[in-house]
Order: structure tokens, then C-alpha cells, then sequence
């Protein structure tokens, strides 16, 4: 019989495994809660009873031919895809995946700058050189934006021999670029596109929503399905269209995803894929009816400045994510972080994080109107007690890198330690970032300018949680020991 999406093949299975009384002679260890019990009571029995080891009438996900390459093939169908692999490492590793598939080292990819880090990883492992383009920068919220055509088309035309082009579908703050154009460009030079789409599940199921990458026309998607999907926190898919070939992604899949996948954040995507196929457009349709409402109700308040597809022009901001709570704090006179400690602090109130300039809140079909009205409440609270003159505080979030050597040549290279106050000049061998939202202040073989040391400073001093570097206190990098020029 036929599957549709009303099936989920992994959970049937796993139903109908937990009915078998198999004694169990293989891994885990906890032998489904029984050697563990405090894991038992902590997760809850069924959890744990059906934390399983790959068997057959299960599949494996390392060489799937049942029930999970079942699983994959409708949710390939669901998005629109020609292939979809269940991805157990977050949409970090379908990102590593589909750039490792796809560049070898020496080969150049054409991206923003304002990427995750795991993009950056990727170049890291392989050796692959990145063509940065400008994403450009609205300076009055200090974000920076989508990449314009113009600069993609520039950046092709001085790189003939690049393999792809990478995009944000969404950035993190919700800034779309016109995916569309930039896939026909891509493709026109011979060229793949791939789409970084870790905040853009919703893009797949909802309506009145920018294009998803797939129906772009992109060759590669990374899609992080438990941000606004669904699933299990670490789960996620690789999509794949037409021009790509399968067998070999897996092949690329296979050389750093464990060969003991979590079936718990397997059934999760599975789970997942028929909510979305099902119930998605009255899901992101609740969530639009909410983000809207907290928008209006936020600016009334004043100070804060709720962003939306206003801010549209055509190219680099070419489409706005309408379930996104972006909102710009400057204003009040507190920087976006400190805004975030209050909410969290003072409030009970967790949100996704926030930056210097601004905040973003996740809102899905899974919040009640209530926590709506508590947030808006908190945030005019906040601005009546701890607001302040906003003169002084500093405005810009995108510093435009200095590329000196390839990631994987820096990250490489002989090192030395320098105080941070003494860095500017030299190559940075590490990551430097805010996190969330992940995308690097510094990445290896970038150039460390004045302007970069006082934001680390400053973003230091208002209390942003920052990553990446060997010294967890930040008050010194490793740097490149001894200059060399590009190969």
C-alpha cells in the first residue's frame, strides 16, 4: 500500500517494536531504563524504552532501506524535494554536509558573511576558499541584510571557477534576499545554490510567507526542523533537489554523523513532517495572528521598534519572515542583551537572544495568548524602570571582514597568544561570536581591526554571552604566528 502523508512509518514502527517483549542484549546500557532508573524516572519510562539501538525491523539511518528511507522519502515529498536525510547533529551538520559535498579544498564558495558558524566550519574541514559578499547593513538597527543580486552577480563574474552560492533563507533577525533571482544566476554560471535554512521550516507549510529555498529553485537546503518545526532539539534535514546526487551526500553525511543515531530525535522528524504536512497552514497562520498582534502592541509602547516588511526594498531585504519577533531596543537606551537579562531575570520570561541593538523572540502556534500579553507587559516595564538616553551606545552589528588566508589555513597555522588590546593588525587564527545567534564577530584569517576589538570589548561590558576563542574569559586570541600570503 502506498504511503501518504497521514503515515509516519519510524513511529509505526517504534509502536509497534514496543509491543514486542524483545530482551534486550545490545546498546544502550540503561536497557531501556531498567539500569538507569533515575534517567527512567527524570525522562519518563516510554522515553527510554524506546531509546533503541539500529536493529532491522527498524532500519539504520546509515544505510537506510525500510522504514526510515520511508520517513525520508515523505518528507522529501512534504517539502518539495527530490531527497531528504534525517540529520541528528542540528542543521550544523546538514550545513557541513551540503558544503563538504560540494567543495573540495582549493574551491571557492560565494557567501555572506553573516553565516552561522558551522558554514565557516565546513571551509574549516574542507579547505574550500569563501568569495564574501557585503550582505550590506540597515545601519539605524545595526543588522545586517540579505545579499543583493547586483553583489552576487559581481562576485560570479569575478569567480568563474566558484562551485556554488550560499544564502541566509531567513538570517536570524528574519531578512530574506531574493532567493529566486539568485538561484537563476547562480545556475546560469554553472553554478550551485545552496540555502542556509536553519530559522526557515515554516517557509515550506505556511502562506503569505517569503519563497523557500526548494521551490527557489536551490539545489541544497539545510533546514533546522525543531526551531519553529517541531521535532526534537538537534534534529533537522538535509534537502536535496534534482541535480544532486543522493548516494554520494549520503556518502559525505556518513563520514561524521554518529553511527548511533537517537531514534528518539528520529521519530521526532518523522512526528515532525506529518504535523507540518497535516496542520501546517493553520499552525503558521495562529503564529502570524500572534507575531502581528505583539508587533502592534510593542511599538505603541514606544522606544522599541518591532520591524517588519516595511522595511523591504526590492534586493537585499527582499521579503521579511512575518513569524519573526525581531525588535530593535536601542532606543530605550538598553542594548538588546540587557533587555534579554531583564526579561530572564526579572520577568521569567526566555527568549531566543539577544544582541546588541536588538532582541528576537520565537513565537510559534505552540504559545497562548497570555504569554503574549506578559511579554508586552515586561517590555513596557522594562523601558519605564530601566530606560535610559540612548546617546553613546553603539549602533553598528556588521563589521565587514578583512580576509588575509582561507579559514583552514588560519585555524591551522602556528599560533601565538596576544592580549585582545594588542591583537589589531594580526590574522586571528579562532572564532570569535556572539551566541546565539551564532554568526562570527571574527572567523580564522580574518584581519583584527580596532573596530573589532572595541565591539568584543563593548559587547563584553553589556553582558553578551560570547563563544568561539581558546581563553573562555576572552581577554586574549590566538593569532596567526607568522604572516603568509593566501594560496
Amino acid at each position: 500500500m502506498a504511503l501518504t502523508q497521514q503515515n509516519a512509518p519510524l513511529l509505526e514502527a517504534l509502536q509497534e517494536h514496543l509491543q514486542n517483549r524483545v530482551v534486550r542484549f545490545d546498546v544502550p546500557g540503561h536497557k531501556g531504563g531498567r539500569g538507569n532508573r533515575e534517567l527512567a524516572d527524570f525522562l519518563g519510562n516510554r522515553c527510554v524504552k524506546i531509546d533503541v539501538n539500529s536493529m532491522k525491523n527498524l532500519d539504520n539511518l546509515y544505510h537506510p532501506v525500510s522504514v526510515l528511507k520511508d520517513a525520508q522519502n515523505l518528507a522529501a515529498e512534504a517539502f518539495g524535494a527530490a531527497n531528504a536525510f534525517f540529520m541528528i547533529n542540528g542543521a550544523t551538520s546538514a550545513s557541513q554536509a551540503m558544503i563538504l559535498s560540494v567543495c573540495k579544498a582549493g574551491e571557492k564558495l560565494i557567501m555572506p558573511r553573516n553565516v552561522h558558524r558551522s558554514a565557516i566550519n565546513a571551509l574549516v574541514l574542507c579547505g574550500a576558499v569563501p568569495v564574501y559578499v557585503d550582505p550590506g547593513e540597515n545601519k539605524s538597527l545595526g543588522i545586517p541584510l540579505g545579499m543583493s543580486v547586483k553583489a552576487v552577480e559581481q562576485a560570479i563574474l569575478e569567480n568563474p571557477d566558484a562551485k556554488a552560492v550560499l544564502v541566509n533563507n531567513p538570517t536570524y533577525y528574519g531578512v530574506c534576499p531574493d532567493i529566486c533571482h539568485i538561484a537563476k544566476l547562480a545556475h546560469a554560471h554553472n553554478m550551485l545554490l545552496l540555502a542556509d535554512e536553519a530559522h526557515g521550516t515554516h517557509f515550506y507549510f505556511g502562506e503569505n510567507l517569503p519563497c523557500a529555498a526548494i521551490a527557489a529553485g536551490a539545489d541544497m537546503a539545510a533546514v533546522s526542523i525543531h526551531k519553529t518545526g517541531g521535532s526534537l532539539t538537534q534534529s533537522a534535514m538535509l534537502l536535496c533537489g534534482k541535480s544532486i546526487n543522493a548516494d554520494y551526500v549520503r556518502q559525505i553525511i556518513n563520514l561524521t554523523q554518529t553511527t548511533s543515531a537517537s531514534y528518539l530525535l528520529m521519530v521526532s522528524l518523522d512526528i515532525a513532517r506529518r504535523n507540518l504536512a497535516l496542520n501546517g497552514r493553520e499552525m503558521y497562520q495562529k503564529t502570524i495572528q500572534y507575531v502581528d498582534y505583539a508587533r502592534e502592541e510593542i511599538n505603541r509602547i514606544g522606544g522599541y521598534y518591532v520591524y517588519g516588511d516595511e522595511l523591504c526594498n526590492g534586493d537585499s531585504f527582499y521579503a521579511f519572515d512575518r513569524t519573526k519577533l525581531s525588535i530593535h531596543t536601542r532606543n530605550t537606551g538598553l542594548a538588546g542583551i540587557e533587555v534579554y537579562d531583564l526579561l530572564q531575570n526579572e520577568y521569567g520570561i526566555q527568549i531566543e537572544f539577544g544582541d546588541i541593538g536588538n532582541i528576537l523572540a520565537i513565537v510559534t502556534a505552540g504559545d497562548r495568548a497570555l504569554e503574549i500579553e506578559r511579554l508586552i507587559s515586561a517590555l513596557s516595564e522594562i523601558k519605564r524602570l530601566y530606560g535610559r538616553d540612548p546617546s553613546g551606545m553603539l549602533r553598528s552589528e556588521y563589521l565587514t571582514p578583512d580576509v588575509a588566508l582561507s579559514p583552514q589555513q588560519a585555524f591551522y597555522a602556528p599560533k601565538k597568544v596576544v592580549p585582545l588590546s594588542k591583537c589589531v593588525g594580526k590574522i586571528c587564527s579562532e572564532f570569535v561570536m556572539c551566541y546565539p545567534p551564532g554568526i562570527p564577530i571574527l572567523a580564522p584569517g580574518e584581519r583584527i581591526t580596532a573596530d573589532i576589538v572595541n565591539y568584543i570589548q563593548y559587547a563584553k561590558e553589556k553582558g553578551c554571552s560570547l563563544t568561539g576563542p581558546q581563553d573562555m574569559e576572552i581577554t586574549q586570541l590566538n593569532v596567526v604566528a607568522a604572516e603568509r600570503k593566501d594560496t
